[in-house]
């Protein structure tokens, strides 16, 4: 055999951390986690493009209520993370 073919029995799955192969399949060959971070500044980048979609061409300010309304929840749900996540549980 030639010496850059691999061995296929050294390739053994592995397990990450704390997830069950069973429940969540690809946690067998790779990343199964979730990206925080990347969620958090999603909802602030959202939150922010809510309210510039306030400046537009509508002309009834219901649409604009509504935008403030789920900006301002999504706002509110991203500083109830960063609070929680400060205080040791």
């Amino acid at each position: 055999m030639a010496g850059t073919e691999l061995d296929p029995t050294s390739y053994d799955p592995v397990v990450a951390g704390h997830v069950d192969t069973a429940e969540v399949p690809s946690a067998a060959w790779g990343w199964s986690g979730e990206a925080p971070r990347l969620f958090r500044f999603a909802g602030w980048f959202f939150a922010g493009f809510l309210l510039l979609m306030i400046i537009g061409n509508h002309e009834g300010r219901v649409e604009d209520w509504f935008l403030v309304g789920f900006a301002g929840l999504m706002v509110l749900v991203l500083v109830r993370d960063m609070i929680l996540r400060r205080k040791p549980r």
